[in-house]
């Protein structure tokens, strides 16, 4: 299947439960697709959507896809399926965050691998551990421990940073160890969008494929919105 064909899919089944309560929709166009430090388009833009549910009592299920450049060949897109818990109050005390992810790409499922993880957030902080024993479908382990701040500005604007370490044996065996990524950037809400400019950077991974899989150093820019959008 094409990632063309999967992209429509995706927004076909987010116009269809946009209108649903406690469901909303995500869309977003950026620049690159970056993934914890590495271009999963090779630098180039892409398109993503987002559908998420989300109960009173904290429980949440989602899907998000988007495609892909991982060079010639399959696959071209991924969808990813999420569920997990939230609970506590980030503005009174601590908010915590437990679930689980599945990572699948499309035409080429011996790269699908699972995740758990476990957050918090307090006010303008929060962290994260990420966790998968399959990672990339390699049966090595990984985790990603990462922290990020946002701070809300004048006007709208809000300034974002973010810190994070990869490590665990899938590093080990094909990087030689761990690395870490940084980003630092801004936000601006526009009505009922967000625009968004980072730049990232980190450690240097060896490619060996020009821009496929780079950690090098890049501006991102991104637009999105969140349907539906409110009335206000």
């Amino acid at each position: 299947m094409s990632k063309s064909r999967v992209l429509f899919a995706v927004v076909l089944l987010a116009a269809a439960v946009a209108a649903q309560a406690d469901v909303t929709v995500t869309p977003a166009v950026v620049s690159d697709y970056d993934l914890r430090g590495i271009t999963q388009t090779a630098q180039k833009p892409a398109l993503q959507v987002g559908v998420d549910y989300a109960d009173p009592s904290g429980l949440y299920l989602g899907a998000w896809g988007s495609n892909l450049d991982f060079g010639p060949g399959d696959p071209q897109a991924e969808v990813d399926l999420k569920g997990g818990f939230t609970f506590g109050d980030a503005k009174d005390g601590f908010a915590y965050d437990v679930g689980a992810i599945y990572y699948t790409y499309v035409n080429k499922s011996d790269y699908n691998y699972p995740e758990i993880y476990a957050g918090l957030k307090r006010g303008w902080f929060s962290a994260k551990l990420s966790y998968s024993w399959d990672y990339n479908g390699t049966r090595e382990s990984s985790y990603y421990l990462s922290t990020t701040g946002t701070v809300p500005l004048p006007q709208a604007f809000s300034l974002v940073g973010h810190i994070g370490y990869s490590a665990g044996n899938y590093w080990d065996r094909f990087y030689g160890g761990g690395y870490y990524d940084w980003s630092v950037g801004v936000t601006k809400k526009l009505g009922n969008f967000t625009v968004g400019l980072s730049f990232i950077d980190g450690s240097d991974l060896p490619s060996g494929r020009s821009k496929v899989f780079s950690t090098e150093s890049r501006v991102v820019a991104s637009l999105a919105t969140t349907l539906p959008w409110s009335a206000d």
